[in-house]
């Protein structure tokens, strides 16, 4: 609706993991450094936490698309399948063709094919996000695949990316020996108050802003202290705002409309 008064290609503002929307804050780069080292060294497990709407999957998004052509990744988004169809998801991202869909033949076509890789040349890998909501048996499983290596390096690279509560699901006492493989691991915190800006500066001319839309000083502070620095709620609140702000007719957004805007999320205009 405000993208024709803004002169915008797009939305800057939405809450989709669209990698080339990715700030790379200080957090967010160190977290790119520790996964794209982890894969290219071959460590085995990496795993990556951050509060809800800290960018994780984003992260992994451009983690993809940076990754050289010789490393071939699956990427599983549904991370409370059953172990069986867990595994018939990870073989189908890899393109493997698999007639038979029992445990062992899944495993079997999926060792083959990570073989055939290592013989190409070519790095393996495997990123579940939402990992904090799989079963212990299906983390079992993961772990389980791990163990396809040769004498010298691991044959998959596993990259479990989730919330913190991961880190609980990893302490059960039934998942030690996973908990033990994880070799890189990495927390993405929240945006701190003087990345706030920049951060909403690159969404916004990403999106195609030539500078003319302007968060003053004050409704940055405000916005900071609402969302506590996490991307997703500072997004919902900035694309609030110039929907607010075309309404006005105004390019530049201040702490009474960002206060306006607060109100309305939270509903206090229904009352």
């Amino acid at each position: 609706m405000y993208r024709a008064f803004y002169n915008l290609r797009e939305s800057p503002f939405n809450v989709t993991s669209d990698p080339c929307f990715l700030f790379l804050s200080p957090t967010h780069t160190e977290a790119l450094d520790h996964l794209t080292y982890g894969i290219g060294q071959r460590k085995g497990f990496l795993a990556v936490t951050g509060e809800i709407g800290s960018g994780k999957t984003t992260l992994c998004r451009a983690l993809i698309n940076r990754l050289d052509p010789k490393t071939k990744v699956a990427l599983i988004l549904n991370s409370v399948l059953p172990e069986n169809q867990l595994l018939e998801a990870i073989v189908d991202d890899f393109g493997i063709v698999c007639e038979k869909r029992t445990r062992g033949s899944l495993i079997k076509k999926l060792n083959k094919f990570l073989l055939e890789q290592l013989s190409q040349g070519n790095n393996t890998v495997l990123i579940i996000d939402e990992a904090q909501n799989m079963r212990p048996s299906a983390l079992e499983t993961i772990r389980m695949l791990s163990n396809l290596e040769t004498e010298k390096e691991k044959l998959l690279q596993i990259v479990l990316v989730g919330q913190p509560q991961l880190k609980d699901k990893l302490n059960l006492p039934e998942l030690v020996q996973l908990k033990q493989r994880i070799a890189v691991r990495f927390h993405i915190r929240a945006l701190k108050e003087q990345e706030v800006r920049p951060y909403i500066d690159h969404r916004l001319a990403v999106a195609g802003s030539t500078g003319r839309i302007v968060f003053d000083e004050a409704a940055l502070a405000l916005i900071y202290r609402y969302s506590g620095g996490i991307p997703r709620v500072i997004n919902i609140l900035a694309d609030k705002a110039l929907l607010l702000g075309f309404v006005r007719e105004t390019f530049t957004m201040d702490r009474a409309l960002i206060e306006q805007c607060i109100k309305e999320l939270d509903g206090e205009e229904l009352a």
